[in-house]
């Protein structure tokens, strides 16, 4: 166990440093939840005078919504990262070293889990600058974070799956866009609950994206109330999904190879070239 969290904290170091190699990109994945939240902010400001919305103010509602689909989309397309690594040979030289073989996806998700929890606290300052408010207070912001965090690590395990499966971008973008999509508006992101055709309301209520925006919602509205419904459609499919992709069947097998004296571990002798199924 000891080993696997090390593991597993190397890889995460390793997946920040690259991230702090590309500025465009850390550029690109701050601006653009501000962008979003402006825009739709404006766009959709005068929705709360519908009768039926619910809320008096579209940015408090908004808000919420913004913090979950930027943790979704950063989380869904997380498995593009892999694919190059798979391309490049990185993690075939991964795999013929002790490395714990659960820490290649773990650390990525860890990596993800700290963007989304940096990228969740920048929509929540802008929102509050910009007029939302917050009655829930610091225990409702972190609950929509918590929730929002668990929702991106459950989808970031299953983005990575993908690129293990296909081990194509094209594919990727592809599965990305058809799922991340109808996710996001078969939920009540933009939208109360209550004004959406029938059928849509009964999507949502097997849609994880819009159980995570509902209990961050409703944290910052009410304050947290960590109940079997919480713990059922926010929690649980996160911390499942993780737990069962890193340990997914379809990583490479390869024999361990004692490549340092201190690990202090016996393997077979290194392949001439390593296998990857």
């Amino acid at each position: 166990m000891t080993t696997a969290l090390t593991d597993t904290l190397f890889m995460t170091q390793r997946h920040l440093r690259n991230l702090l190699r590309q500025p465009a990109w850390i550029l690109i994945s701050l601006i653009q939840p501000i962008v979003w939240l402006l825009l739709y902010g404006a766009l959709f400001r005068k929705i709360v005078e519908i009768p039926g919305f619910g809320a008096g103010s579209y940015i408090d509602f908004l808000t919420p919504g913004i913090v979950v689909m930027t943790c979704l989309f950063s989380a869904g397309w997380s498995g593009m990262s892999l694919i190059d690594d798979l391309d490049r040979g990185v993690v075939d030289r991964f795999l013929v070293s002790p490395v714990s073989r659960g820490s290649l996806i773990a650390g990525r998700l860890v990596q993800g889990a700290l963007v989304g929890v940096i990228q969740s606290a920048i929509i929540i300052v802008l929102g509050l600058i910009i007029g939302a408010k917050y009655p829930g207070g610091i225990a409702g912001i972190v609950a929509l974070t918590v929730c929002s965090v668990l929702l991106g690590t459950g989808i970031g395990a299953l983005s990575n799956g993908v690129a293990l499966l296909s081990r194509r971008e094209e594919t990727m973008i592809a599965v990305s866009n058809f799922v991340l999509l109808p996710l996001t508006f078969l939920s009540s992101v933009f939208m109360a609950q209550a004004l959406m055709p029938g059928w849509m309301r009964s999507v949502a209520k097997y849609n994880p994206v819009n159980w995570a925006v509902q209990a961050g919602r409703e944290g910052l509205t009410s304050g947290p109330r960590l109940g079997p419904g919480v713990h059922a459609h926010g929690l649980a499919p996160g911390l499942h999904a993780r737990v069962h992709v890193a340990r997914d069947p379809c990583l490479p097998r390869v024999p361990e190879v004692d490549l340092t004296s201190t690990r202090g571990r016996e393997g077979p002798s290194r392949p001439a070239r390593p296998r990857v199924l």
